[in-house]
């Protein structure tokens, strides 16, 4: 168990905002990016949103730790667990203008940052359109945090000048076209929510003979669960098999995917020289 953050003093204020302050009786949104799944990777100023929010409305991947600044405040899970909703879209948004005409500052906590797949843009749009004061505090975002904390870059001169962060499945539940655009690149290729679309991604790649490209499967990244995957396009879908991973996962594909030896082999090297 990783040990909690220190606790911020619940009078501090953002500095630079009125985030945290408006004016007595009025209600707000917060949109709160809580970061990749560790505790610990979490923003200052994100905690003290929490802090000092009335109500806060989380999602699945989000720490139940972080939920332990929320002291005093109604905590609401909305999130979704093995594609089983405890709340919809809609839902959600009427849950947030309920409680911000009410005069309540509303935290909405959502896993790594809001505006990469979170749809934090449309609830505060809907906020706004009722009157509400909404703001953002940007998060730790697990397409970068997730392969990093695993030793992979997603860029390295040499191998990869840019990165794509896909979704593997769009809002009709279909695969990505951007991912047929990325195989063609010799970017590094992030692919958010994309298990269940594996056997199709591989595909691509493959028509496009990159059967041999490195791949990293990282399951529940920088938590105590997290479980990693290394293959090659064509071998790929027999490691998931092994290992039985599942989501929440991240698909890491691109040459980077070899420096990952490289780099653990530099700690380890630096323990063992501080050993002797």
């Amino acid at each position: 168990m990783r040990k909690p953050l220190n606790r911020i003093n619940k009078t501090d204020r953002v500095s630079g905002s009125n985030l945290l302050g408006g004016l007595q009786g009025t209600g707000r949104l917060t949109l709160v990016g809580a970061g990749p799944g560790d505790e610990e990777l979490i923003t200052i100023k994100a905690v003290k949103a929490i802090q000092n929010a009335d109500v806060v409305l989380y999602d699945a991947l989000v720490n139940d730790a972080l939920l332990e600044y929320a002291e005093g405040a109604e905590k609401i899970f909305v999130g979704k667990r093995k594609g089983c909703y405890k709340y919809q879209q809609t839902q959600i948004n009427e849950l947030i203008v309920q409680r911000a005409l009410l005069g309540k500052h509303v935290v909405r906590l959502k896993g790594g940052d809001p505006f990469v797949f979170g749809r934090g843009a449309e609830e505060m749009d809907y906020a706004a359109a009722y009157g509400i004061e909404v703001a953002v505090v940007p998060g730790i975002s697990s397409s970068l945090s997730v392969p990093a904390n695993q030793n992979i870059p997603v860029t390295k001169r040499g191998s990869a000048e840019s990165f794509w962060v896909i979704t593997g499945t769009t809002k009709d539940h279909k695969l990505s076209k951007d991912i047929a655009l990325a195989a063609k690149s010799s970017a590094t290729v992030v692919i958010l929510m994309g298990m269940s679309k594996l056997k199709e991604i591989v595909a691509l790649f493959e028509l496009e003979g990159r059967g041999e490209t490195p791949v990293a499967i990282i399951q529940d990244g920088t938590t105590e669960r997290e479980t990693i995957g290394i293959a090659t396009i064509n071998s790929i879908e027999n490691k998931v098999a092994e290992l039985a991973l599942s989501n929440p996962a991240i698909i890491i594909i691109g040459e980077v995917v070899k420096h990952r030896e490289q780099l653990l082999q530099l700690q380890e090297n630096y323990v063992e020289l501080k050993a002797v």
